[in-house]
């Protein structure tokens, strides 16, 4: 049987004339596209995220097919590499999706889930946006989130750490930072071994609400961690059962916010600014921040990540439901 032919990567700023370009290439819905110019640190960037509404053959020629002619190249919907207590392990088939860019540096968001993530926590504390000493902190997938978790853990927050109930289905949790430090470094090396979408939700997966883990959910002050997670068991909205919440995620569109309003969540805050009305995933900021620290991600060090930070001061979205 002949295999379909797969158009070209449908760009929408390609005639903008701009500084950089950004390209991240998803394996989630197309109905979350979005494309932007920004100026960071006096530099124009055409920002572009596409979906492949789970594709993986579109996936992998759409990364071939952009290797050389953009600054960086997003991996958005899944995740090159998953890491805990400063190992870092691969996913093999999402590895071997990208291995046609040759050229052009290929980023997950790892970078900034270790370094910018701790760093947002750590500052809404010292600003008293929100203060995490005592809260309940439900967190949908600590190990897709290390920096972060650590984080509100070094803050005085009282974990509940859900990655077996969100990514597989178990409800078994666990409070103990040691206990999620060894279950990770137990966990992971098996974990990149799975399929990916048996852990993630990909493709048109991403709009479907399954309301599970109601418990869970109504025992945090904070639920935090990838908004797909968060999204994919949302209680239903009769009775407001998240009022009074606080929801620390990222990539959230115009259409997301009404979720969580109906839901009855008081403050949604997301790692990443809101640019042209939502906020961009990690893999795509730090297309953004290798791009400018004119290095491939797999040369940057925290201190680039630093330098870069703070001349740019990126600030996360704080915003009042």
């Amino acid at each position: 049987m002949q295999m379909a032919e797969i158009p070209p990567v449908p760009l929408r700023l390609l005639d903008t004339p701009v500084d950089h370009r950004v390209v991240s290439i998803s394996l989630g819905s197309t109905l979350r596209d979005k494309s932007v110019v920004e100026t960071f640190l006096g530099k124009t960037f055409a920002i572009e995220r596409i979906g492949t509404d789970g594709d993986r053959q579109k996936f992998s020629a759409w990364v071939e097919e952009l290797d050389g002619k953009v600054d960086a190249i997003g991996v958005g919907g899944t995740n090159l590499y998953i890491g805990a207590a400063g190992k870092r392990y691969a996913f093999k088939e999402i590895m071997e999706m990208v291995s046609g860019a040759k050229r052009t540096p290929v980023v997950d968001g790892y970078g900034l889930k270790e370094y910018l993530e701790p760093r947002v926590v750590y500052n809404l504390q010292k600003d008293g946006v929100i203060d995490f000493r005592g809260k309940r902190c439900l967190m949908v997938m600590g190990v897709d989130r290390f920096g972060m978790s650590r984080a509100l853990y070094e803050c005085g927050a009282r974990l509940r750490l859900a990655d077996f109930p969100f990514a597989l289905g178990v409800p078994i949790y666990y409070h103990s930072w040691k206990t999620h430090q060894v279950m990770a470094q137990v966990l992971l090396p098996a974990l990149v071994r799975l399929p990916f979408e048996w852990l993630y939700p990909t493709g048109s997966n991403e709009d479907k609400i399954v309301p599970k883990f109601e418990k869970s959910y109504r025992w945090a002050d904070v639920i935090a961690g990838d908004f797909l997670y968060i999204k994919r068991h949302l209680p239903d909205p009769e009775g407001k059962p998240l009022a009074g919440k606080a929801v620390l995620t990222n990539t959230v569109t115009a259409e997301d916010v009404p979720l969580l309003r109906e839901r009855g969540v008081e403050v949604l805050i997301t790692t990443t600014p809101k640019l042209d009305g939502r906020s961009f995933a990690t893999n795509v900021m730090e297309g953004v921040v290798v791009t400018l620290a004119g290095k491939r991600p797999e040369e940057m060090t925290a201190a680039d990540y630093e330098r870069i930070l703070s001349a740019w001061n990126v600030s996360p979205r704080v915003e009042r439901l």
